[in-house]
């Protein structure tokens, strides 16, 4: 690719099985905040259906600079960290989950720069060995409320980011408002994964791979905050920046 392009980001988008009872087809979708914050940070935005073989996910990458696992009203089943599931467990989507671990490994693999969001965050720390809080609240020791959907906008509670991190690094800040919708949260931690942000109740709301060029997660919505707020832009501008090395 000509290094005067610009680089292409990949964003999985959202799937919603079809219903032969009402006539309802297989459809496919991402909301527009996500495709708009990897564009306004100066990337081409490509949407990726759920690939269903291995043969195609290595022809997408190929044509990619960099990943974006988005999130999404689901639940990864534990079945793929070596748990069973429990009843609080929510709403699984496996064509979207299969896909999307895979991936997820193979642009791991390819070291293809790679940002997970909420759900994405998640993958990521499965993909390299991590198991989730299948349910914070019946799970995790005295936890705050992190399905703040009403205040996605503008977040609900903050996070400390750890110092010696490449997010502390990029978003210039000890503490940051975030905005969280998550049920489910990294319990443990994935192979070469370190924590880089964690909420004050002690809940991982962010993770990065210290073996990998650029590979991060966290549980919140950068991309609804990035138009009020230059923390979350400047995540999506060194996402963007590392992709262009790849161009």
């Amino acid at each position: 690719m000509s290094k005067s392009h610009s680089p292409v980001i990949g964003i999985s988008a959202d799937f919603a099985e079809g219903d032969a009872r009402t006539r309802r087809e297989p459809t496919l979708f991402l909301a527009q905040r996500y495709y708009r914050a990897i564009e306004q940070a100066g990337a081409l935005p490509f949407i990726l259906p759920p690939l269903s073989s291995a043969g195609a996910i290595r022809q997408a990458l190929r044509r990619l600079d960099g990943l974006l696992i988005s999130g999404g009203g689901f639940d990864i089943h534990p079945s793929f960290y070596g748990e069973k599931s429990i009843e609080q467990m929510g709403v699984v989507k496996a064509q979207r989950t299969e896909f999307e671990l895979a991936i997820t490994a193979a642009a791991l693999k390819q070291d293809l720069p790679l940002l997970g969001i909420c759900g994405g965050a998640q993958a990521l720390n499965v993909v390299l060995g991590g198991s989730l809080y299948q349910d914070i609240g019946t799970q995790a020791p005295n936890p705050a409320e992190h399905e703040q959907s009403e205040k996605k906008a503008y977040g609900g509670h903050a996070v400390e980011i750890a110092s010696g991190t490449r997010l502390r690094a990029i978003v210039q800040r000890r503490r940051i408002e975030v905005n969280t919708t998550h049920h489910q949260a990294v319990k443990r931690l994935g192979k070469s994964l370190v924590i880089n942000a964690i909420a004050d109740d002690g809940i991982i709301e962010g993770i990065e791979s210290t073996r990998h060029r650029f590979a991060i997660g966290v549980q919140w919505h950068p991309e609804v905050l990035a138009p009020r707020r230059i923390d979350q832009r400047r995540l999506f501008a060194a996402f963007v920046t590392a992709a262009k090395r790849t161009v």
